[in-house]
C-alpha cells in the first residue's frame, strides 16, 4: 500500500508516495513510533514550478492516434485521476508519479510566445494540432495561469486549427475565442465522461468537474456551434463499463457529434497506483476488476503493442466494443460535421508573398 496511514487523503487519487525508479535512494519507514510522525503525514498542497522549455509543439509517431503533435501547458494535474496514463511522465521530472504528480504542477508561462514563433517559422506546414494529449490543458492551474487561453489567441491569431480535450468546466470561460475560432472550422472539443454515478467519479476522479457539470459543457458548446465530441475514458471492466449505454445515450440528447473510448490499461508505476487505490475503495470487488482488466491485454495489465493498447482484445474487450457500437447506433451517432480547414493558416511569411 502506498499510504501507511489509517486516514483516506480525501480530495486525491494516489494514497501516498512511490518510488521513482529513477531515483537509486528512496525513504523507508522502519517503525511506526513517535519520531516518525512528520514523515508519516504528506504535505498535499499544490506546488507550481516553473518551466521554459525551447519548443512548446510535442512530435508524436504513435500509429494509433488520430493526432500527429501536441501541447501541453502544464504538466502533472491536479485533477488526482487514479488511472491516468501521464502519471509515469512525471518521473522524467525526477518526481514520482503518484501524489507528486497531482501535487508538483510544472508550468509553461511561455507556451504561447512559443508557439507564436513556430507558426512563424518559413517551413511550418499546419497540421493537426491537439491541446493536451498528456495533461489536462484546463485543470485547475489554468484558471490562474491562463496559459490555454493565451495559446488559443495564437491559434485565432494564425487561423490554425485545434483540438482540445478537457474534462473541466473551466473551457467555457474561453467561449468567445472557441466561437470565434469555429466560424472558420478551426476547432473541434472532445469532453471526457468516464462515470454517471457520482461517488465513483468522486474517486476516480476526485479534483474535477461531476458529471452534470460535464454534460452542461458538452450542451453549451453544442449549442454555440462549437462541435464537440464525448470520450467515454477510460473504460474499466467491472466499474464503469455497464454505464456506456446511459454515458452514450446523454451525450447525444446534450448535442454531441461523436463519440470515442479507450479500455483502461495500468502501464507502469500506473499498476500499483491503480491497484492500491482499487483495494482501498474496492476490497470486495477488487480481485475481480484486475483479472476482467486483464483480459483485455492478453492476460496482462497493459498491452503496449500498437492499435491494441487502446483498444483491448479478447472476449472481454469485444463485449465492451459491441455494447459501445449498439449505443452509438441507438443514440443516432455519430452526426454530420464539419473537418477542420488547414487552408486558412497564414504567418509572416505567406502574408509577405501576398504582397507581390
Amino acid at each position: 500500500m502506498l499510504n501507511n496511514n489509517s486516514e483516506y487523503i480525501k480530495g486525491r487519487g494516489a494514497q501516498g508516495n512511490i518510488n521513482n525508479r529513477f531515483n537509486k535512494l528512496k525513504y523507508s519507514l522502519e517503525h511506526i513510533e513517535g519520531l516518525d510522525e512528520s514523515f508519516l503525514s504528506e504535505n498535499i498542497k499544490t506546488e507550481f514550478i516553473v518551466e521554459y522549455p525551447k519548443t512548446i509543439i510535442s512530435r508524436n509517431k504513435s500509429q494509433d492516434l488520430s493526432f500527429g503533435n501536441s501541447i501541453n501547458p502544464y504538466l502533472g494535474c491536479e485533477h488526482g485521476c487514479i488511472y491516468c496514463y501521464a502519471r509515469n511522465s512525471h518521473e522524467y521530472w525526477g518526481f514520482d508519479p503518484a501524489l507528486d504528480f497531482e501535487r508538483k504542477i510544472i508550468i509553461k508561462p511561455k507556451a504561447a510566445e512559443l508557439l507564436r514563433e513556430e507558426f512563424n517559422k518559413k517551413n511550418y506546414v499546419p497540421g493537426p494540432i491537439l491541446l493536451s494529449g498528456n495533461t489536462d490543458c484546463y485543470q485547475p492551474a489554468e484558471r490562474k495561469f491562463k496559459i490555454t487561453r493565451s495559446l488559443l489567441e495564437v491559434f485565432l491569431e494564425f487561423k490554425h486549427p485545434v483540438s482540445i480535450i478537457t474534462k473541466n468546466s473551466l473551457i467555457l470561460r474561453d467561449i468567445d475565442l472557441l466561437s470565434k475560432l469555429r466560424k472558420n472550422n478551426l476547432v473541434s472539443v472532445s469532453i471526457s465522461i468516464t462515470s454517471l454515478n457520482e461517488s465513483l467519479r468522486n474517486l476516480l476522479e476526485p479534483r474535477t468537474v461531476t458529471a452534470k457539470g460535464r454534460l452542461k459543457i458538452v450542451k453549451e458548446l453544442s449549442d454555440a456551434g462549437i462541435p464537440v465530441n464525448v470520450m467515454v475514458a477510460p473504460i474499466i471492466p467491472g466499474l464503469n463499463s455497464e454505464e456506456i449505454p446511459k454515458i452514450i445515450e446523454a451525450a447525444a440528447i446534450n448535442g454531441a457529434v461523436n463519440s470515442y473510448f479507450t479500455i483502461v490499461r495500468l502501464n507502469g508505476a500506473i499498476s500499483d497506483i491503480f491497484k492500491d487505490w482499487l483495494y482501498k475503495n474496492f476490497p470486495d470487488r477488487a480481485e475481480k476488476t484486475i483479472n476482467r482488466i486483464s483480459a483485455c491485454h492478453n492476460g496482462k495489465l497493459n498491452d503496449s503493442r500498437w492499435m491494441h493498447r487502446l483498444t483491448g482484445n479478447g472476449v472481454e474487450a469485444e463485449a465492451i466494443h459491441q455494447l459501445f457500437k449498439i449505443s452509438m447506433k441507438k443514440s443516432g451517432l455519430p452526426k454530420n460535421r464539419v473537418s477542420l480547414d488547414y487552408t486558412l493558416f497564414t504567418n509572416n511569411h505567406n502574408k509577405q508573398l501576398t504582397l507581390f
